[in-house]
């Protein structure tokens, strides 16, 4: 066990309370373009978690689309994506997650259903959402998820025709005559897709897809469908290529993101067998994992350009000609951006962020380069001097591998550390995942009390290349806690933590490293895991299938998993741990925290164990993170005091 802090700890007062943090993260996402409007997704922690649809109108008035009980919100692959595509002059179709179907949401109009209602209760799933006008009427393309009674899940890019206009005073939730929309199946036969596309012409449609066992950053094809008669051909991609994001250049060339150098760069493809065509070759990343279905990480403007976001770690927004190779970055007061764009004529919306700036739709006008922040993740922001300034370092692991990390010291105008702080090393989820320096009032929470934060990207983490990525094939439970504990021992080394007065947090694969790293080190004087894997036998057989073969590649096969699993080495923790978990949750069941809090409490370890109603993987509803926020802090509080 670690030695006895000196003293006790006692925490800086902050203006920054449990309900400030709840309030804010709005879960701003997947913006959309129109000339002077403009669309995004928002988060309603105050309404249960909802998820609604706000437009921006061309004179500046905001107005929310979608009243509760209505919720945006995809669950294909249970992590979803964009869940809503917009019908110029019309409104909006969106997927309802309570039944899970497509609705077209008119203006002035009640919502109504265009999928049927599915036998199984959310049994058709829809998200990637494209509307497409054709000589015979509009069209909805995207990706569909059919669940079946016996657990199969089957994956298909489907088309569905847009009903008439709505005559004003008419019965809402069917057409004209009665009937809901016809879903038509367009592509079937591989276990998942993606990012359909359709040729300006309208004779083809791209898209990406890949089968089980891989997950889309191990291997992914490119793929064609004639839309007239189906045939389809592969024309990128494979078991070891990592291929994203297609649009078409013109009717018989595709721009698209592959990581075949070791990174995702940018290329230009035939549609008929050419080469390949490097944009932009770099030791950088131009694309981030296909966690969710919907967003893009470029765009074609009018002028030819490519609007792209391009980096390490946190990604900048730059301009791409792609005839002359010239790539200029974007002068705008943001650190980072998501890889998440719209794009209309020249103007761009997207998601943009710095470490004093939260996370903001943004429109971007490319050519005058005027830049217009419209929604802030967090309404309300504290004094500036209470935020912290995170760093990027460079710290050394094991056999000499450099880890990447976010550093953010205590915050405090009112206060100076006086000698080492307490510390929490923060370990992001997926695994493969990443952390980035978005301000966040989750961490100056904890900063502005005098608890500092390092934010841990272990080898698995995307945003340094493929090879990084790679450092965790075969080696979750491994690689992931050797560097969260380096990262922690880096921290007292360095003389910036108080030794005694180390903890770890995760959430969901993060989790899993929490336990594991507490079971495999002294160094943490606790750990808090929220909806983490504790064993891997329960979680294959019961989590969703997006990630159901992952742990193949993750660990490899089930005789190493009792070596690996928290839950089998849960007799080797001696710190305190808290348990946090939705009993909803379809990714992570509940049953794995219960197991490991059994296990510790059987052994007198202080553990603390708290469910939440009606949470599902990530907590939404305001009720909840304020609790789970409070209970975190008293954790921390108790677990940094001097004992008796």
């Amino acid at each position: 066990m670690p030695p006895e802090p000196q003293a006790p700890y006692a925490p800086w007062p902050s203006p920054i309370s449990t309900s400030d943090v709840a309030r804010s993260g709005l879960g701003l996402g997947f913006p959309t373009v129109l000339g002077e409007e403009v669309w995004w997704e928002e988060n309603r922690p105050a309404e249960g978690g909802r998820r609604t649809v706000v437009h921006r109108a061309a004179d500046g008035t905001r107005r929310e689309l979608l009243a509760a009980p209505w919720d945006a919100r995809t669950r294909v692959h249970e992590y979803g994506g964009r869940s809503y595509a917009v019908v110029p002059g019309r409104g909006i179709v969106f997927t309802h997650h309570a039944d899970q179907r497509l609705y077209l949401a008119e203006e002035g109009a009640k919502p109504r259903p265009l999928t049927p209602e599915p036998d199984l209760p959310t049994g058709l799933r829809y998200a990637d959402l494209l509307v497409r006008d054709f000589p015979h009427g509009t069209e909805v393309w995207c990706v569909q998820e059919r669940h079946h009674p016996d657990a199969k899940v089957i994956r298909s890019i489907v088309s569905i025709a847009l009903p008439p206009a709505a005559h004003p005073g008419a019965e809402p939730g069917a057409e004209p005559d009665g009937r809901l929309a016809e879903v038509v199946e367009r592509v079937s036969g591989s276990d998942f897709y993606a990012s359909p596309t359709i040729s300006p012409d309208g004779e083809h449609v791209a898209y990406i897809c890949w089968n089980h066992p891989r997950m889309p950053w191990a291997g992914t094809e490119l793929r064609i469908t004639s839309v007239a008669d189906g045939r389809s051909w592969t024309i990128k991609g494979g078991v070891t290529e990592s291929v994203l994001a297609p649009r078409w250049r013109d009717d018989r060339h595709l721009y698209l993101v592959s990581d075949w150098s070791g990174w995702w760069n940018l290329y230009e493809i035939g549609i008929f067998g050419t080469s390949p065509l490097a944009l932009f070759p770099a030791e950088e990343e131009f694309a981030g994992p296909l966690w969710q279905l919907g967003g893009l990480p470029y765009l074609v403007l009018d002028d030819g350009r490519l609007a792209v976001v391009h980096g390490r770690g946190d990604l900048r927004l730059g301009i791409l000609d792609p005839d002359t190779g010239a790539l200029t970055d974007v002068d705008v007061p943001y650190q980072g951006w998501l890889p998440a764009f719209s794009a209309d004529g020249t103007i761009l919306a997207g998601i943009a962020y710095g470490p004093d700036t939260p996370r903001s739709v943004v429109r971007v006008d490319m050519v005058t380069g005027r830049v217009e922040g419209l929604r802030r993740d967090i309404p309300e922001l504290p004094d500036v001097a209470f935020l912290p300034s995170p760093q990027a370092i460079e710290i050394e692991g094991g056999l000499g591998r450099r880890l990447h990390a976010n550093l953010y010291p205590p915050a405090n105008p009112d206060h100076t550390a006086e000698g080492p702080s307490p510390y929490v090393v923060f370990v992001h989820g997926g695994p493969t995942s990443h952390a980035t320096t978005a301000l966040s009032l989750d961490k100056a929470f904890f900063t502005s009390r005098g608890i500092g934060v390092l934010d841990v990207n272990y080898g698995g983490s995307t945003g340094y290349g493929r090879a990084y990525r790679e450092r965790l094939r075969g080696q979750w439970g491994i690689a992931d806690v050797e560097d969260t504990v380096a990262a922690a021992t880096w921290l007292a080394a360095e003389g910036l933590a108080d030794p005694t007065r180390i903890a770890v947090r995760g959430e969901s694969a993060g989790g899993w490293t929490v336990m594991a790293a507490c079971c495999a080190s002294g160094v943490f004087a606790g750990g808090v895991s929220v909806a983490g894997v504790s064993a891997l036998g329960p979680f294959v057989a019961a989590t969703h299938d997006f990630e159901s073969r992952y742990v193949e590649w993750l660990v490899g096969p089930e005789s190493l998993y009792g070596s690996r699993e928290p839950l089998s080495r849960a007799d080797e923790v001696t710190c305190p741990m808290l348990l946090m978990q939705g009993l909803a949750d379809p990714v992570v069941p509940p049953s794995q925290s219960e197991a490991f809090a059994d296990r510790l409490t059987a052994r007198d370890i202080p553990c603390t164990y708290l469910t939440f109603e009606g949470e599902a993987h990530g907590f939404r509803r305001l009720e909840t993170r304020t609790a789970a926020l409070a209970a975190e802090l008293s954790f921390y509080l108790q677990i940094f005091q001097q004992s008796d």
